[in-house]
Order: C-alpha cells, then structure tokens, then sequence
C-alpha cells in the first residue's frame, strides 16, 4: 500500500523523507539515521521520527530503492557456520537465488545482537536488493524498523503477526512433538528434554517452540515433563552434558533440543560406555549430516533444510518484485529413525 498526503492543489502526493522530517521538525539526515538505526541516534530524536513515520505511514523501501535501480545481490545473514544445520540452508539459498540471476553475499552475526545489526545496516547501505536472515538474535521490532527500508525474509524466527517482513519456519512445535511421540513408540515413557539457558533470548527463537512442543506432548500423553537446561548457546557445554549423563535421576529416554548438543551427548554416552539406547535413547533436531553416520546413528527431527531455503529465496523475489502483504510459512518436520532411541 502506497502512502500519500495532499499536495497544495488537493491532490494526493506520496510522502516522502522530506514529509516526515518537516512533521518531526527535524532534518533529513536526522530521519535517514533514524531509518538506518544508526549509531548515537538518541532516544528522544527516535520518538519523533517514529511518531511521524506512523502519523504519515510512510513507507520507503520499495519506491525509493526502486529509483536507484537493483543490484542483483541478496545479503545472507547467518548467526554462525558451526551449526552443521545452516551449510546446506545457505546453499540451497544461493542456488536458487543464482537460478534467478541474482548473487549471495554471505554475513555472519556470531549470535549477537550489534553485529546482527550492524551487518544488515550494511546490507542496506550497499544497496543490496534484500536481506534472507537466518536465526536472528534481535527483536521483531528491529527487524520491523530495517524491513521499511529493504525486503526481508527470515528463516527460524517464529513471529506470525510480523507485518513488514516475511517468515519460513520449520514447524518447531510439530517437531518437537512428533520426537516425544517417536520415543513413545518404543515404549519409553520417562522422556525428559535437554534445552539450554534461554533467558535473555527473545521469544521468536526455535528453542522455545520446541520446548513448547515437547511440553505439549507430554500432557497429551500424561506424563510428567522434565525440561534440563544447559548453560546458553555461546558457553562450552561438556561439563554439562557429563553431568547430565552422571545424574542419579538421569531419563530412560531425552529429545536434545538441536543436534548441536544431542551429537555430542551421544558420542560422550558412548564414550562412557553407556548405551545408547539400552542404558539412555536419544533424540534430536534437525537431522544434521553427522547424525547419519553409521558411527552416530542419531534419530533426529527432519526440517527439510533445502525446502526452508528454496521457500525463503522465493518468497524474498517476490517482495523485491513488490508484494507487500505479508506471508508465514511453516514447513512440515518428520522424524529421520536411526539406531539412538
């Protein structure tokens, strides 16, 4: 939806930077470093300029990027490379962004909230033509702000009502559910889940729908549900998978919030000379190549990482394109079976 005002003979106009400078009482500079969320803006400045961004509903991504002409280069935003998971998502992204003539530039956030910021700032000063991001650490309001000014899409960041940017989610809360429901075909009934610390991390995050899930799960089938946190993403967690593994109240069975902890749990178990699963069955999330091996042997949650990609790159062309109505889109999980529960 186009944004006017009248112009001095009644007719509309489309507002513009210049509009909601003159309606804040500030210049444009000062608008253009609010839009940008730009270093040293004070609180004070950004209440103005955000009041009369709502009061005039301005919109400036799509005409005023349009007028400049496209790049044909998407910027990729990913929290890290570690994660086995995110490898084939980023590939599977630039391949179809390359099918449709169009190059990926690749920026890492390393799972911190300036860096994710900075880097699309970035992104939008070097007139890239979108932005795919990929388990963000900064809020929906953020991302809110910087979508006004340039396309987004965003992989694994579950915010259904977001209006200016779209999002691709594997279905976490299914997952999470059919993985409680695998563990209770084999007939194990006392399943705990092992999360980690999430305080401080908004609620958009996949750890948090899969606690959800399991949660849910659990009540359906009856059953006390025991969440074990480990310390947060960024800590070391050896200690603490080997403590989880000497507890005397240690599960029969645990869905592992990601493969990110749940391949190295079992390869401590068995380490330990504990056995997966005759002593402890062990559960997944996101089917990682690592858990296939036959040395590993990981049931784990599928999320269809090449799905999520060719979804996300799509729905992204579309909003360079021009839509502007927001679109969510949650993609089906199924569990992978393999030797570990």
């Amino acid at each position: 939806m186009q944004t006017f005002q009248k112009d001095n003979d009644g007719a509309r106009a489309r507002v513009t930077i210049r509009h909601v400078a003159e309606d804040a009482g500030v210049s444009v500079a000062a608008v253009s470093k609010v839009l940008r969320n730009a270093y040293g803006v004070s609180a004070l400045l950004r209440t103005k300029v955000e009041t009369s961004i709502e009061k005039l509903n301005y919109r400036p991504s799509v005409a005023a990027r349009a007028m400049r002409g496209r790049t044909n280069t998407i910027g990729v935003l990913a929290i890290e490379l570690s994660n086995p998971f995110l490898p084939g998502l980023i590939e599977a992204a630039s391949n179809t962004l390359a099918d449709s003539g169009f190059k990926a530039l690749v920026g890492l956030g390393r799972s911190a909230q300036p860096i994710e910021a900075s880097m699309i700032e970035s992104m939008i000063d070097n007139r890239m033509d979108g932005v795919l991001i990929i388990a963000p650490r900064i809020s929906g309001k953020v991302l809110e702000r910087y979508a006004k000014q340039i396309p987004i899409v965003v992989i694994a960041h579950h915010e259904p009502d977001a209006q200016t940017y779209d999002t691709v989610n594997s279905d976490d809360r299914k997952g999470a559910y059919l993985a409680v429901e695998a563990a209770l075909s084999k007939g194990y009934r006392d399943i705990a889940m092992l999360g980690y610390d999430t305080e401080g991390s908004p609620a958009t995050i996949v750890a948090m729908q899969r606690e959800l899930g399991y949660l849910d799960a659990m009540r359906a089938a009856g059953l006390e549900a025991r969440v074990l946190r480990l310390p947060p993403v960024d800590a070391d967690r050896t200690a603490a998978l080997n403590d989880f593994l000497s507890a005397p109240d240690r599960p029969r069975a645990v869905f592992v919030w990601s493969d990110l902890d749940a391949v190295p749990l079992i390869n401590i178990a068995r380490m330990r000379d504990i056995g997966v699963p005759s002593d402890l069955a062990i559960i997944g999330y996101d089917n990682s190549a690592v858990s296939a091996l036959p040395l590993v042997g990981l049931t784990s949650v599928d999320q269809d990482p090449v799905q999520l990609a060719r979804t996300a790159t799509q729905m992204l062309l579309e909003r360079i394109d021009g839509r502007r109505e927001a679109k969510h889109v949650l993609i089906e999980p199924h569990v992978e079976h393999r030797g570990s529960a």
